[in-house]
């Protein structure tokens, strides 16, 4: 198959009456491939007609190969989209978090949660530990890999959120934010405990909590336990509340270590460059 063939596959041919316009006989391939968002097609059309013309491939062959590359850039793309539309604050991969400095943690577990399989059953995730012992770093290794498994998620600090929610309360306008939320499969909100609240925003954050139970997956991380939790929501009942719909569902992330933070700054003080395997989450020891 020449390359000449191949583009007369795809150019428009008028072989009759010289009244038609001669502008109909001359397509340009590549911006009609391009108008067509057929960008791998314009991309490799050419090179991949040179290569079935060698390998005397069929005209099917070359016309699947070029469509596979169309498949790819368009596959790749979504979920380009998908990581940007998840906010994520910084680039963290998950094999670089060292599960083994974690007492108690597995890697099986964390390569379950991964996949994301969880939140067809609107599964929930809440990560524990004080400042600098991974939780953000996880987190958001954990929302990248359910972007590239194709899910839509979205990373919040619990200051932003509750910005948000009374931003849109004010505005009279709670509802459907909660609505533009549900379209998330799982909402990420980081650092819950940090967040100074009055009542009024403590209902808030619980009617969230409550309009996404058993419908669409959340993972907090915190940096004190449920027990305190009374602090952030303001009442027990509230409290109690908001904790039973949130581990009714839930796998529960303990990240009993010592801060990376700390363990650096007392390396540095006898001259010493933390091991490897001891790097953990430089972000979030910059976060607290």
């Amino acid at each position: 198959m020449s390359v000449s063939t191949s583009e007369s596959i795809l150019h428009c041919s008028l072989n009759d009456h010289a009244t038609k316009p001669a502008a109909l006989h001359v397509v340009d391939l590549s911006n009609l491939l391009g108008s067509l968002n057929l960008r791998a097609f314009a991309s490799n059309y050419q090179k991949c007609a040179e290569r079935c013309e060698v390998e005397d491939s069929s005209y099917s062959s070359y016309l699947e190969e070029l469509t596979l590359m169309e498949v790819e850039r368009r596959s790749n793309e979504r979920l380009q989209k998908l990581v940007v539309g998840a906010k994520l604050p910084r680039h963290k991969l998950l094999k670089d978090f060292n599960v083994n400095r974690i007492k108690g943690l597995s890697s099986a577990l964390i390569g379950r949660l991964a996949t994301g399989d969880f939140m067809e059953d609107a599964n929930n995730i809440i990560i524990f530990g004080t400042p600098g012992t991974g939780k953000t770093h996880l987190s958001i290794a954990l929302a990248r890999e359910w972007c590239l498994h194709g899910r839509r998620v979205l990373f919040l600090t619990a200051a932003k959120l509750l910005e948000e929610l009374k931003e849109a309360h004010k505005q009279n306008k709670f509802h459907a934010y909660l609505q533009r939320l549900d379209k998330f499969e799982c909402l990420l909100i980081d650092d819950i405990s940090y967040v100074p609240m009055q009542r009024e925003d403590a209902d808030l954050l619980f009617q969230l909590i409550s309009e996404r139970y058993e419908k669409r997956s959340m993972l907090i991380t915190s940096n004190v336990p449920f027990a305190k939790w009374s602090e952030i929501f303001k009442d027990e009942m509230t409290t109690a509340a908001a904790v039973d719909r949130l581990v009714h569902h839930a796998e529960i992330l303990e990240l009993n270590a010592k801060s990376y933070r700390a363990q650096k700054a007392s390396k540095k003080a006898k001259n010493e460059e933390p091991a490897e395997e001891e790097i953990c989450d430089e972000s979030e020891a910059k976060m607290g």
